[in-house]
């Protein structure tokens, strides 16, 4: 009881303003006050959960997702989010709605929103366009709400889109935080951020440009790798150099993944499609030529061919600090010797982080519960503190 109202105090002392009524689509959006708004809350609800405080807030609602892509971890954390904080999930499948026969993002956005809190939106595949989609959703939700349509403006939780992954890299920074005993202990921590081989292409952007978006924003030095002409969205880039000068550590790219790993004390190797790849696919996938999406993959997987070295083996590991480094990924990965001959990384040095990279994604349910509640409650804090006077049980018995 002493640590959540601990951890209620320090969100109390916050006094952070932008999150409340706001969509949360990008890490550099908000404040250092509010991300460390969202850290806090979770590691609160988190703690009443596991000490069988039912942190509900909701006794009806709903909490609609939309998957544009295939997700395991994500699908399920936004599922186990909604129901922590007492709201039911419905999942938008636009196949079987009216988006089929032509229906507007302006009428999809309100007719699904009547009595919703929330809405996770995972939209990847298309460069230029995931990001832009979710605005065009939002603005939808404001005039429904302003019109008087809708009795609330649900939230919107970027699940992933073309830009920034922020669900994941807050709860990889949670991780962190636990890792190595508090946020003020990750200043001057080298992460390396490296591109990993993968036997597939196409894979989205937003991971690295997340986590280089987000680490930068606390002192670490962050040192991005990756081969010639696989760079992310050259903005986003720019955004990390210049947090990373603001706030006291550093950033750099090479194209060399050992001197990425010399000397570090995290490494984030993570397979991308290079940015030119990611906008040709997607005016070829907007264009339905199939043609044209085949030979590009055949042209992009010839040239991951040419770099099966880029790849965390015993040898990358011990170059890195204490040669015991924290290896982190979003899952899953590509292990070479388990589900693909060459992978990102060897199936020795998964399994020795394997229950690590577990533990990463854990933090993930209460991450989107923090987004949600942060969005809905204008004085998080108080709510909290309502809560733990209710002392409900989750469990009963």
């Amino acid at each position: 009881m002493k640590n959540i109202q601990n951890l209620i105090r320090k969100i109390s002392e916050l006094n952070a303003a932008n999150l409340f009524d706001k969509d949360f689509l990008l890490t550099w959006e908000k404040s250092e006050n509010d991300l460390k708004q969202i850290l806090l809350i979770a590691e609160t609800l988190k703690e009443m959960r596991d000490n069988n405080i039912s942190p509900k807030v909701f006794d009806s609602g709903l909490a609609v997702s939309l998957f544009r892509d295939n997700s395991t971890r994500t699908r399920f954390s936004y599922s186990s989010a909604a129901s922590l904080l007492g709201l039911s999930v419905q999942d938008l499948d636009e196949k079987k709605a009216q988006i089929a026969h032509g229906e507007t993002v302006r009428e999809t956005a309100n007719m699904i929103s009547f009595l919703t809190e929330a809405v996770g939106i995972r939209d990847d595949m298309y460069l230029g366009a995931g990001e832009a989609y979710m605005r065009e959703f939002g603005d939808a939700l404001t005039d429904g709400y302003n019109q008087g349509v809708l009795p609330s403006r649900p939230t919107i939780v970027n699940l992933q889109s073309d830009v920034d992954h922020p669900t994941q890299s807050m709860a990889d920074l949670q991780h962190l935080i636990k890792h190595f005993g508090g946020l003020d202990k990750l200043k001057g921590k080298k992460i390396a951020v490296t591109w990993a081989y993968s036997p597939s292409y196409g894979k989205p952007l937003s991971v690295p440009q997340g986590i280089i978006g987000l680490m930068t924003r606390f002192g670490m030095n962050v040192s991005l790798a990756y081969p010639e002409n696989y760079n992310l969205i050259p903005e986003v880039e720019k955004i990390a150099a210049k947090q990373a000068k603001e706030n006291g550590g550093s950033f750099e790219i090479t194209d060399s993944m050992n001197h990425a790993f010399k000397d570090a004390d995290i490494i984030y190797p993570k397979s991308w499609a290079p940015y030119w790849v990611m906008g040709k696919r997607t005016e070829l996938l907007r264009n339905n030529d199939h043609s044209g999406l085949k030979e590009l993959e055949q042209q992009a997987l010839a040239e991951n061919a040419k770099h099966k070295s880029w790849e965390v083996n015993e040898d990358m590991v011990n170059l890195t600090k204490n040669k015991n480094a924290l290896y982190m990924h979003p899952l899953p990965a590509d292990i070479s010797g388990l589900n693909c001959e060459n992978g990102e990384v060897t199936n020795e040095i998964f399994e020795r982080y394997r229950i690590e990279t577990y533990k990463e994604a854990g933090w993930k349910p209460y991450i989107i519960a923090a987004m949600i509640f942060a969005g809905k409650f204008k004085n998080p804090s108080e709510t909290l503190e309502n809560i733990l006077k209710r002392n409900q049980k989750r469990i009963s018995g």
